[in-house]
């Protein structure tokens, strides 16, 4: 990172120049004090240098470590957008985000890490916006760890949105609604999530796209993002994702939950440009909808 600091900023020191103009994070900004470089016309400096107009800083980030569980494997992957910063991936319904003792391999992540290792891209995988193993769409990743801090401020101030379909047991009788409910971890499962009042606050909003004899087609939009949110708040109100068994869904038609995010959009953490991406209803929700 290399920028030439104008009149606006003479007199910042760079701590407060990286923390306010540029938006480093406490984090980051250990790191790079730690692991990285500070070098201010070519000459090595420190966060308390007074910067003056036309002076040349260059930041060079420490070198992203792969954390010692994750390995690149032949995982194939949909990628639908890349840049220096971000890859957003088109992730089928099965496919885990990130390795776990259960999934040790063939997830997003280690797609990504091998597509990295063929393309000698120095980078590790940061997720954004995780999706669960059996709900399919797309997937914000960031490339290092200076651009997921921007986005995970992002998501968390709501500029990150997700919008997915659903297929829901039941025919519901308002055609929009927002379900504002707290979501909880439900006693004694590390897995399920229930609606509780010692839960975080969580906002979903939906809109009834088609009522069948037995099944409505919804698109959903979150405002929060909580562990399972979708599943349970439909759970909650006795309209349970189709195929999801967990949750109170019957498999009849489908063998997964009928969840996919369908569309993403986000500002881009360096050029502020809006980034607007659609992904296509997969076979298995439109089989679902036909059987409808």
């Amino acid at each position: 990172m290399k920028v030439i600091i104008t009149n606006q900023h003479h007199g910042m020191i760079i701590r407060d120049y990286l923390r306010e103009v540029h938006r480093f994070s406490r984090r980051i900004l250990i790191a790079v004090k730690e692991s990285g470089k500070i070098h201010v016309n070519d000459s090595p400096q420190t966060v308390r240098y007074p910067l003056e107009e036309g002076d040349v800083l260059e930041i060079v980030f420490p070198k992203e470590e792969i954390a010692a569980y994750m390995n690149g494997d032949d995982t194939c992957l949909s990628i639908v957008y890349e840049d220096d910063a971000v890859i957003v991936v088109d992730k089928p319904a099965g496919m885990a985000t990130i390795p776990s003792l259960n999934h040790p391999s063939g997830t997003v992540a280690n797609g990504i890490l091998s597509y990295y290792e063929k393309n000698n891209i120095p980078y590790t995988v940061h997720v954004v916006t995780r999706l669960d193993r059996d709900t399919s769409g797309l997937l914000l990743i960031a490339k290092h760890r200076y651009s997921h801090s921007l986005l995970a401020t992002a998501q968390k101030e709501g500029r990150v949105k997700r919008r997915y379909k659903a297929i829901v047991e039941g025919v519901m009788e308002s055609e929009s609604g927002t379900l504002d409910a707290p979501i909880d971890r439900k006693e004694g499962s590390i897995i399920e999530r229930t609606v509780a009042e010692t839960g975080k606050r969580a906002i979903t909003h939906y809109k009834v796209r088609k009522n069948c004899e037995h099944h409505t087609y919804v698109e959903v939009e979150l405002e929060t993002g909580r562990t399972h949110q979708i599943r349970v708040h439909f759970s909650h109100i006795n309209h349970p994702l189709a195929g999801d068994d967990l949750y109170g869904g019957a498999r009849e038609g489908i063998t997964r939950h009928a969840l996919h995010c369908f569309q993403l959009s986000f500002e881009h953490p360096f050029t502020k440009e809006e980034i607007k991406l659609e992904s296509k209803l997969p076979w298995d929700m439109k089989e679902l909808l036909n059987q409808m």
